[in-house]
């Protein structure tokens, strides 16, 4: 076994080869206080026949064990992956993919397995640096190393993988990917920061993550295996510059045609006519033919932006497209919204619900509850093509959480606004950055519902395209320029700050000034598009739709709680039953009531009223005789509250036996006349309730 070490955060970072899997092409393990990680890498000896793409899969895979837990269900076993896992497989592969060199199509898989799940919380980011360190050692063509570290800010001071005691802490949490020259991904949610910040705390991180990328070199120039000869696909300059020549005033007609079904179909119709030219019987060349035309596509699409700042769709490169929207189309939904930004539309309807409806969430790090979710779907129909529906795939769990982060800053906390709240997104047509859409039609569909968000909250992506020394950021980017460029950047947030951010380069990666511009860029189109959310709604509603739960908040000493609930929550069930509503008591005493009908939820708190009432010094009560002994009765004033009325206060003459003056059940008019607040024993007095009442008659 060999392995090299390196401090971080004050722990050390041990990766290790040589004990385990070692049959895998490339294989580490990660030791970083509890946590430990391993990851491997396996690529295939020889490309299947006719692939003309990479063929990648990431997997990321916790187990159970590795927190000291059995798996819950009828199993008790690891099944489908979780929305973590999912995400995480997703946070791994995007910095690993570009760094692949052009013509290896090897299938290749890589997994990351969680064997120790500690409080250190990076297993994540080990996640990345483990599988650029596997790929570094193996014979597989890699131009890494790549690292990963969470940044976030405590108290305006960056620190460097926040643990799980300091994430309610963090204002900014971040996880940064890249090589020791630039930054490939960012990730992360900020509590409406400012860009100079973002950039601060995107640098800080980088710093660390050349330190780790430095270690792998070591490792890889220490034990690597020899990298196997890639092999760069032919290429017929001849038949290219043919085609070139064939399609080139057809070409350049064709990408300038702003309607995207309408391009497409052109384009489509321009290749298969120049198939048809330059095929021969003897030889079938579709795909070099193919090849040499979307070659040509991109070059042309890309010299346009670099050379004339023309995009396809005519805007120039900081312009965005028409936006239009429009609230409260679906009668039964709580808060609905239509976002249309160009040829993207986003149908989002937010749903109110209880405690009930909270999703319970059973991690590594133990169970939790959220009361925030969105949901994105995106069906095949929005992109005109025909495909099986399936359960969501990593790309709607990967757009829905970044939607989900842009968002929840914004959400009301659980005492101020005692809902669940649920939020999907149909996404009805696409041409870019349809994530985005749904964190502006998310914002609508809140307002709309009524809910008191902080602040309205809109999303932009931006794109790049890099020609030599030469460089043109890309605001609102079209699912072509999404395909043919160089970065995919979406920027999320309010007017005040930064909610949620995710870079993605295609590139080697790149450098902070043009992120800076790209960012700045972003703001400004941010503040357009609130602009025109506040056009279609300037503020919450005041009032929830009529179909919406409505939901009582009351507080109860914590010793009254067993009394609302009762033996075996017999109380708290006949409160239901005779009302109709959902009841929920938390610890605290905290409760909440929830009906679609006011009279309902009134009469169950006028209910839970009469059971915690406690009684007032010197107010009359009609009381029920429960029990009779020698020296007085118990009279019960109020539901499960009773208090003593002693002999001498029966009846204004002596009595020998209570029996003479009072029977168990009758009902009693009496007077409070003590309460110890310590045992909290009452006196009670019926000849003073007498006196009283004959007092008024007078």
């Amino acid at each position: 076994m060999t392995k090299v070490e390196i401090e971080i955060k004050g722990k050390k970072l041990i990766i290790e080869t040589g004990e385990m899997a070692k049959q895998s092409d490339g294989a580490v393990v990660l030791r970083y206080g509890d946590t430990v990680v391993l990851a491997t890498a396996v690529a295939a000896k020889s490309a299947r026949e006719g692939l003309d793409f990479f063929p990648l899969t990431i997997d990321y895979k916790e187990k159970a064990y590795s927190a000291g837990k059995i798996p819950g269900g009828f199993f008790k076993r690891e099944g489908r992956p979780s929305e973590k896992e999912v995400l995480t497989s997703r946070l791994i592969d995007r910095p690993i993919r570009p760094l692949f060199p052009k013509g290896f199509f090897c299938e290749t898989q890589g997994i990351v397995s969680v064997l120790s799940y500690g409080d250190e919380n990076v297993s994540d980011v080990f996640g990345i640096t483990g599988m650029s360190a596997a790929l570094m050692l193996s014979d597989i063509p890699f131009d890494g190393p790549v690292a990963a570290v969470r940044v976030g800010r405590i108290s305006g001071d960056f620190i460097i993988n926040p643990d799980l005691s300091e994430l309610e802490k963090l204002d900014m949490n971040l996880v940064v990917a890249g090589t020791k020259d630039s930054v490939l991904m960012v990730e992360g949610a900020t509590a409406e920061v400012s860009e100079e910040a973002l950039l601060k705390a995107i640098d800080y991180a980088h710093a660390e993550i050349k330190r780790i990328a430095a270690v792998q070199i070591d490792f890889r120039n220490a034990v690597g295996k020899e990298k196997r000869v890639v092999t760069p696909p032919v290429v017929d300059e001849e038949l290219r510059a043919k085609v070139r020549e064939h399609v080139l005033g057809k070409m350049e007609a064709a990408v300038k045609i702003p309607g995207k079904l309408v391009r497409q179909d052109t384009l489509d119709l321009i290749l298969a006519e120049t198939v048809k030219h330059f095929n021969t019987p003897e030889k079938d060349i579709t795909k070099d033919i193919a090849d040499a035309f979307f070659a040509f596509e991109k070059d042309l699409v890309r010299k346009m932006i670099i050379e004339k700042g023309i995009r396809s769709d005519g805007r120039r490169s900081d312009e965005i497209r028409h936006i239009s929207s429009r609230v409260g189309l679906l009668p039964r939904a709580h808060g609905s919204a239509l976002f249309v930004r160009g040829e993207t539309q986003a149908l989002v309807a937010a749903t109110l619900g209880t405690s009930d409806d909270e999703q319970k969430i059973d991690s590594l790090e133990g169970e939790s509850y959220k009361t925030f979710m969105l949901h994105y779907n995106f069906p095949p129909f929005s992109v005109g093509e025909v495909k099986p529906l399936r359960s969501p795939g990593r790309r709607e769990v990967g757009h829905g959480n970044l939607a989900e982060r842009a968002l929840k800053p914004v959400i009301p906390s659980k005492e101020a606004f005692p809902y669940t709240i649920r939020i999907v997104s149909d996404i009805l047509e696409s041409n870019g950055s349809s994530s985005m859409a749904t964190v502006c039609g998310g914002t609508l569909a809140l307002m709309d519902a009524g809910v008191p968000i902080k602040a309205p909250v809109a999303g932009i992506a931006m794109g790049l395209v890099q020609e030599g020394d030469k460089s043109i950021i890309l605001t609102d980017i079209l699912g072509l320029e999404d395909h043919l460029g160089d970065m995919d950047f979406k920027v999320t947030g309010t007017e005040n700050g930064i909610t949620a951010f995710q870079l993605d380069v295609k590139t080697g990666g790149i450098n902070s000034s043009i992120m800076e511009k790209a960012l700045e860029q972003a703001k400004q189109g941010r503040l357009f598009i609130l602009s025109k959310i506040k056009e279609a709604i300037s503020a919450p509603r005041e009032q929830l739709s009529p179909h919406a739960p409505r939901i009582y908040t009351m507080q109860i000493k914590q010793e009254k709680i067993r009394d609302v609930i009762g033996t075996g929550g017999k109380v708290i069930r006949g409160i239901i039953e005779q009302t109709g509503v959902k009841i929920n008591i938390d610890d605290a005493g905290v409760i909440n009531i929830a009906s679609v009908d006011e009279t309902s939820a009134q009469k169950a708190i006028e209910i839970i009223n009469g059971i915690i009432a406690e009684a007032e010094i010197g107010k009359i009560y009609l009381g029920t005789v429960k029990r009779i002994v020698d020296f007085g009765a118990f009279v019960e004033i109020m539901p499960g509250t009773e208090g003593l009325l002693h002999i001498s206060q029966i009846d204004f003459k002596r009595i020998d036996k209570v029996t003479d003056v009072l029977h168990e059940g009758e009902e009693v008019p009496v007077k409070v006349l003590e309460v110890d607040r310590t045992t909290g024993k009452i006196r009670l007095s019926r000849k003073e309730a007498m006196r009283e009442k004959e007092a008024v008659k007078e």
